[in-house]
């Protein structure tokens, strides 16, 4: 497993939150979904055997987010 931290931007509530986790605990190999608005972050664990931080990110853009690199 490994631990990831990206920088999100667009988040702003508790609806953002669960829109997030929700978002990445659908994605196979990842846990630990951890998601900061004071901060503008989410961290996770993934295993990258099984999970692309690629998919990670476009799940993330998916709900409407902006990842900040």
């Amino acid at each position: 497993m490994e631990k990831k931290i990206l920088k999100v931007e667009g988040m702003s509530c508790e609806h953002c939150v669960r829109a997030v986790t929700n978002a990445l605990n659908a994605v196979s190999g990842v846990t630990d979904v951890t998601v900061d608005l004071n901060g503008g972050t989410v961290s996770f664990n993934y295993d990258s055997s099984s999970a692309s931080l690629a998919a990670v990110k476009a799940a993330i853009v998916d709900e409407g987010y902006k990842i900040i690199e």
